[in-house]
């Protein structure tokens, strides 16, 4: 039994010299799976927003429009890392992640369109979390009991650690904030198939 291999990590540099090839042919479509709100306040030119969750449940529609070379790319690897691993049995020749995200772009000089800026999902994990610890803590010295919630709430962080995934991100990613403008799959298709991201 064989098991699938991982495709290579794409690094920044070097998506940058594939970005910069002059035929439009040879380069790779950039599928951008962070939350819309996350895109709207910066993404690589020439990217696609399609959030995770809805990568999730149309892979099969999308595997159509994606095209021979595609890069996926987050704030930071991981949630690219969990595409890739829904789009595994989409039988796309050259898939593969933007090593250290958006965030590695960034750091390596690559040009990034912006918006309204807002808080990146994972520092709203870290001022929840702590927030709610701290509340604990403090209540703890009134109502011994409330201590349990701060152990819950470190639980829950090492479970997001061992498992690469956050219920807290998740929830946060919903709010009406971090939402941007509304994605729906007949949209994404479109621009896909018209090739305007």
């Amino acid at each position: 039994m064989t098991t699938p291999q991982t495709p290579p990590a794409l690094e920044a540099p070097a998506l940058q010299r594939l970005l910069d090839a002059g035929d439009d042919l040879a380069k790779p479509r950039l599928i951008d799976v962070r939350t819309p709100g996350e895109f709207e306040t910066v993404h690589i030119p020439g990217s696609y927003s399609v959030p995770l969750d809805l990568l999730r449940e149309h892979r099969a529609e999308l595997r159509a429009h994606l095209g021979e070379q595609v890069v996926l790319i987050c704030r930071s690897g991981q949630r690219a890392a969990q595409a890739e691993q829904a789009l595994a049995d989409a039988d796309l020749p050259n898939l593969r992640v933007l090593h250290g995200g958006i965030t590695a772009w960034q750091a390596a000089g690559g040009t990034v369109a912006t918006g309204r800026p807002r808080w990146e999902l994972e520092r709203q994990v870290r001022l929840v979390a702590g927030s709610i610890v701290l509340a604990a803590v403090l209540a703890s010295t009134v109502v011994p009991p409330a201590k349990w919630l701060a152990a819950v709430i470190g639980a829950g962080l090492a479970v997001a650690a061992l498992t690469n995934t956050c219920a807290m991100g998740m929830a946060l990613a919903r709010l009406p904030c971090n939402r941007g403008p509304r994605h729906d799959i007949r949209t994404v298709l479109s621009a896909l198939a018209d090739g305007r991201p």
